[in-house]
Formats: structure tokens, C-alpha cells, sequence
């Protein structure tokens, strides 16, 4: 969400704690008057003046009732807007004229006995308010580094009595944007790494280009062509896992069929054979037989796909990889284990990110666009799934990819097992 928005809520919510200040005063100020009203009616009814009539009893009676009735309405509005705004994620604090906070909402309380970096929050807080009930609106935005690190935004504005326009206090509105800001880092640095991506392919291109315009022996031009040829493939799979990913992260409900996982793997297990047998990686796959899912099918071939291609591509001939699907709480879950180099610890956590290689030159040699892993994450969170990884340097990795069971078809466990190749 942009800075405008949030201002944009933070001026309305002013708006409406505008009402709730007034409100508060109008209480006040009603109260005493009609508890003095209503004792003078009481005296008149006991002891009414000369020339007094019933009718002026009644009627200050029906006066003392109305303004009773205005102080209960005005109370009942307070109190809603007081609701309203601790259903608010956003954490608000009020303030009256003489700078003394008369509310804090639900999701501010943490602000109010703060402890270690909130700490320089509520000073920020006190800070933006103390100028806004002198008329000031201020806006500040506040790294706290925890842990756990935050970004905070707060908006403080003044707060003004609707009919005399007079400074009643002011209101600060503090929104955690750690995420947006985290999506607008992961904006950035996925613009920066298609960038570069791509721009080392097509420089190879042209370098090729050139060096094969200058020359006549055929075996060069031969070997210079094959490189052509293998920066055009990678550039080509680059542009095409960018599409797919593209593609999932658009579709916030992909289109669904029931799809048995024995077929899925058999799908997966066809693409990347040819890899494994050129590589000597043994490829073996099972699945229970009645395992059934509502899915994308040519989504969740392309996971399984770039799952059972990173295990081939990180081991060693003759290094096997073994695929097994099974039935777990409700869930279909594809394992990918292989043998390899594994994961460094450090590495774990970043892993599925896009462009992220634990080992760049490895990757780049084996064709790897860094993208694989993402395209498996957003593939298994747009079924309802997640995938998750356990490894160890140089013993090999675990690759689990769960998606949600079709309920038409839950088997009991134990059924038949499909091999597949």
C-alpha cells in the first residue's frame, strides 16, 4: 500500500476520532446540565411558583427527558466508534488539547508500555502528536530492527471541533508496512536480476555473433555455432519459466481438474529422463495408486518438474533420485530426495527465491535460471499446498511438495503403489 493511501486512512480516521473528541466533550458538558435540569423540575413539581401552571412543569419535563435522551445517544455513538476503531488493524492514539492521551485502540497498547525498540516508537509517536494538536500534520517512517526488523509508518493530525473549528487534540495513526516494503525490495531486485539475467545471454549472442563474422574456418564456425545455440536454449528457458511465473502469480485461482498424482509424475518423469539418463542419474518413481488432486495440471507438472530436474542436475552419476508420493492428513505429498552436494545451512531460508543459486557456477553450467524453486513455491501456495526442504551439505536434499487431497477419491493408506519408468 502507497504512502498516499495510508495517508489517506489516517486523514479519515482522524476524521472520525474528530467525532468521538467532541463526543466526549458534548458528554461532559451535557451531564452536569441535565442533572441540574432535572432537579429543577423535580423542585418546580414540589413547590411550584405562583402563576406556574402544569403544562410548564410537563414541558420542562419533556426538555430534562430530551437532553437525557441526546447525552445517551451521544454516549452510544461514542462507544461504537470506540469499537470501530479497536476492530482496526492499524494501531491509533488520541490525544486532547492539553496532550493527554484519553484513547488508545486495541492494536496501540503495545505502544503504550513499550519495551526495547517500541520504544522509539512511542517517542516518535509522542513527538508527531505534540505537533499535531498545535495544528501540524506530520508523517515519519521508522526502521526498528528488532528482532523482529519493522518498518512502521505513523501519521499524526490535528484534531478540530466541526462547528468552531477550535484545536481539540490530534490523532496519530501508525500502520506496520514491513511487508510492502519487503514486496517493493523483492520488486526491485527481481527488475535488477532480470536485468542482469538477460543481458548476459544476449551479450554472449552478440560476442558469438561477431566472432563468427569474422572468420572462415569452418570448425570454428562450428564450435561458435553450438555456443550460439546453447545461449539461445538458455535464454529461451529463462524467457520461459518468466512467463510461468508470470502466469501463476496472476492467477489468483488456477483452473482445476481432478488429476491422479501417478499421472503428474509420469508427466514430470518424461521431461526430465532424457536429462537424467545423459547425466547417469538413476530416476526411480512411485506413487499410490489412488491418490487424487483438483489441480493446474500443467502447473503442477512444471513444480515436480523443476524439483526432479535440481536433484538430477546436483548429483553425481550414479547417484539415484527417488520420487515417492503418499497420503498424509488429507494431503497428497511428492518427496524428491536425492543424493548430491546438498544445501549449505546458510542457504536454506533463501533457497526458493527467485534468482537465488547456492552455486552460481554450477548453475550457469548446467543451464540453472534461478528460477525453478520459485516457480514450485507459488505453484504449491496456489493449490493450497507449501513446499518445504530439509539438507545437508554433501549428504543430499529432501524436496516435500504437499497439495490438498481431492475428497472424491481419498483411498485408505496402503493401497497399491504405481512405479513409474
Amino acid at each position: 500500500m502507497t504512502t498516499s493511501v495510508i495517508a489517506g486512512l489516517a486523514a479519515a480516521l482522524a476524521a472520525a476520532l474528530a467525532g468521538v473528541l467532541v463526543l466526549g466533550v458534548t458528554l461532559r458538558r451535557l451531564r452536569p446540565e441535565v442533572a441540574a435540569l432535572r432537579e429543577a423540575v423535580v423542585a418546580l413539581g414540589q413547590h411550584p411558583p405562583p402563576g406556574t401552571g402544569d403544562a410548564v412543569v410537563e414541558y420542562l419535563e419533556r426538555v430534562a427527558e430530551s437532553a437525557h435522551d441526546a447525552a445517551f445517544r451521544a454516549e452510544e455513538d461514542r462507544d461504537r466508534l470506540a469499537g470501530a476503531l479497536d476492530a482496526s488493524l492499524d494501531a491509533v492514539v488520541v490525544v486532547n488539547a492539553d496532550g493527554e492521551v484519553i484513547r488508545w485502540n486495541a492494536a496501540a497498547q503495545r505502544f503504550r508500555d513499550a519495551r526495547h525498540a517500541d520504544l522509539l516508537a512511542q517517542d516518535a509517536i509522542y513527538e508527531l502528536l505534540d505537533r499535531a494538536r498545535k495544528g501540524e500534520h506530520r508523517e515519519r517512517e521508522l526502521q526498528l530492527f528488532g528482532p523482529p526488523r519493522r518498518v512502521l509508518f505513523v501519521r499524526a493530525a490535528p484534531l478540530r471541533d466541526p462547528m468552531s473549528d477550535e484545536l481539540i487534540g490530534g490523532a496519530a495513526v501508525i500502520r506496520d508496512v514491513t511487508e510492502a516494503r519487503r514486496v517493493e525490495q523483492v520488486r526491485r531486485d527481481f527488475v535488477a536480476n532480470v536485468s542482469h539475467e538477460l543481458k548476459t545471454p544476449i551479450g554472449a549472442l552478440a560476442l558469438l555473433a561477431d566472432t563468427m563474422a569474422d572468420t572462415d574456418d569452418r570448425a570454428v564456425l562450428h564450435e561458435l555455432a553450438v555456443r550460439v545455440q546453447r545461449e539461445a536454449d538458455r535464454l529461451g528457458r529463462l524467457v520461459d519459466d518468466l512467463l510461468d511465473l508470470s502466469l501463476i502469480e496472476a492467477q489468483e485461482s488456477p483452473v482445476r481438474e481432478a488429476v491422479p498424482v501417478a499421472a503428474i509424475l509420469a508427466d514430470a518423469h518424461e521431461q526430465v529422463r532424457p536429462a537424467a539418463d545423459q547425466a547417469g542419474v538413476p530416476l526411480g518413481v512411485q506413487a499410490q495408486d489412488h491418490l487424487l488432486v483438483a489441480c493446474d495440471r500443467r502447473q503442477l507438472v512444471s513444480a515436480v518438474t523443476n524439483l526432479l530436474d535440481n536433484a538430477v542436475k546436483y548429483s553425481e552419476p550414479g547417484q539415484p533420485v527417488e520420487v515417492t508420493a503418499a497420503e498424509v492428513d488429507g494431503f497428497a505429498v511428492i518427496t524428491v530426495r536425492d543424493h548430491g552436494i546438498g544445501i549449505p545451512s546458510k542457504d536454506i531460508e533463501r533457497i526458493f527465491e527467485r534468482f537465488y543459486r547456492v552455486d552460481r557456477a554450477r548453475s550457469r553450467t548446467t543451464g540453472g535460471t534461478g528460477l525453478g524453486l520459485a516457480i514450485v513455491r507459488h505453484v504449491a501456495q496456489a493449490h493450497g499446498g507449501d513446499v518445504t526442504v530439509e539438507s545437508r551439505e554433501g549428504d543430499g536434499s529432501t524436496f516435500r511438495l504437499r497439495i490438498p487431497l481431492e475428497a472424491t477419491r481419498r483411498g485408505e493408506p496402503g493401497e497399491a503403489l504405481v512405479e513409474v519408468g
